[in-house]
């Protein structure tokens, strides 16, 4: 009985305990958002974005509405313009031993006094431990959008990871 306890005992540290790592580098490649829900000028937006995460900070190398207006408007809700856009986020994200990340994700977009926040039910991927770059990455949750008249609503989101060339 006592070889059996301290066999548990070394499977459990060689395991880990089903510990987890936080991920601290980048995430790699670009990401496409599709949101659906809202109504009007509060609905219907889809973007591209590049980003890396630095502790829990996301920063922002780009952010692409794929329905922006060449007039200068997605509806009215966004006269989106890379100066006029204030892009910020956090993610907080943990692998486990089996290098299966998990965690959260907020990202928030202002522009013409209206804001985009995006908050994730789920994130998952696979991350690369050579590296510390996740793969595979999808994000699921939910969305707002508040601001000027008609550019006030909330629906839901799938945000995909391309390729992560890093």
């Amino acid at each position: 009985m006592k070889e059996v306890a301290i066999l548990l005992l070394v499977v459990f540290m060689l395991n880990g305990c089903g510990s987890t790592n936080t991920v601290q580098a980048g995430v790699g490649g670009i990401w496409q958002a599709v949101l659906s829900g809202g109504e009007g000028d509060a609905s219907g937006f889809s973007f591209n974005t590049q980003f890396t995460v630095s502790g829990a900070a996301l920063s922002f190398s780009s952010l692409q509405f794929l329905n922006f207006d060449q007039n200068g408007s997605q509806g009215s809700c966004f006269p989106l313009s890379p100066e006029l856009s204030s892009d910020t986020g956090t993610a907080n994200l943990s692998y486990n031993s089996a290098d299966q990340v998990t965690g959260t994700m907020m990202l928030t977009v202002t522009s013409g006094g209206n804001s985009l926040v995006l908050t994730s039910t789920t994130v998952t991927g696979t991350i690369n431990t050579n590296n510390s770059v996740l793969s595979g990455g999808v994000v699921t949750g939910t969305w707002t959008v508040t601001g000027s008249t008609g550019c006030n609503g909330s629906g839901v989101f799938t945000m995909t990871q391309s390729a992560s060339n890093v």
